[in-house]
């Protein structure tokens, strides 16, 4: 599937009237692990992303370049729409373009720009808010930065939880002017925050980590709201299954293989494909 179909794909689930739970994912198979169980959309965040690529913690030191080679990767290896948080755009205005054209170019259906002063700032108490009018600057950019119009730009603020929801609503009321496709608010933690936030939201509303409990898809569907980030555990759970897997091998003790285990890397792998095209290519040859 072409970049500008996925890209409309993801345009028709953000338009729609159900609230979704993207997938989580990182790496090529994860995101074909994700398709092949039915998710509608992938999702990576800033966070996983810098686990992947550095193994590192979330402090936003990874470049430009290498989220863009990783969204490459995914992007090709699934025919379902992949969006991804761009943090801040790794830096200013002018920054913020360069990201929205080399994610664009490598293949994305979209992604959000945050409002919050990243990396941390010296001197200063981490996950603080920009000024709403750098943030409407900075979507601005975005918007005028994407070669195809069917990429999504999606404008991200925490500020519910970092300067309070009067603050959250006048960000909302700002940013939706500039003509971004969604809204992705992080840090809210009650019924009361998300119904405030989808009342004054006119676009469609993503939301980010709210408490298991307040994850009713028809009413938050009902809402406006489109999609919420359940968190991240398909990677940290790939991780301590790996840890745990090398410790039994380290001591040999390690036993069979589940029975589906061989099966299942060779649906994700594509080896039939693969198959097909050394017969078809390689004249038969194994």
């Amino acid at each position: 599937m072409k970049a500008s179909d996925k890209r409309r794909a993801l345009r028709t689930l953000l338009k729609g009237e159900a609230c979704l739970f993207p997938a989580s994912i990182y790496d090529p198979l994860s995101a074909r692990a994700a398709e092949e169980i039915g998710y509608e959309c992938l999702f990576m965040a800033g966070s996983v992303a810098s686990l992947v690529i550095l193994g590192a913690p979330d402090l936003v030191i990874i470049t430009l370049s290498e989220l863009a080679e990783q969204t490459r990767r995914i992007a090709r290896a699934s025919s379902l729409p992949f969006f991804l948080d761009a943090d801040h755009g790794f830096g200013n205005a002018l920054s913020v373009m360069r990201s929205v054209q080399e994610l664009e170019a490598a293949g994305l259906s979209g992604l959000t720009i945050e409002d919050t002063e990243l990396p941390d700032p010296f001197g200063k108490k981490s996950g603080q808010p920009l000024s709403i009018e750098e943030g409407v600057g900075k979507l601005n950019a975005a918007l005028a930065a994407r070669s195809d119009p069917e990429f999504v730009i999606i404008g991200r603020s925490g500020a519910v939880g970092s300067s309070g929801l009067d603050d959250a609503l006048a960000r909302i009321a700002a940013y939706q002017q500039t003509g971004v496709d969604a809204i992705f608010l992080s840090g809210l933690k009650s019924q009361e925050e998300i119904e405030a936030c989808g009342k004054a939201c006119k676009l469609p509303l993503l939301l980010g980590a709210i408490p298991e409990k307040l994850r009713d898809a028809q009413a938050l569907g009902a809402l406006g709201v489109r999609a919420v980030i359940t968190g991240h555990r398909p990677h940290a759970a790939s991780v301590t299954a790996t840890y745990e897997t090398l410790r039994a091998t380290r001591d040999g003790t390690l036993g069979p293989a589940p029975a589906d285990e061989a099966a299942m890397l060779d649906r994700l792998t594509r080896k039939q494909d693969y198959a097909r095209w050394k017969q078809d290519f390689l004249g038969g040859k194994s």
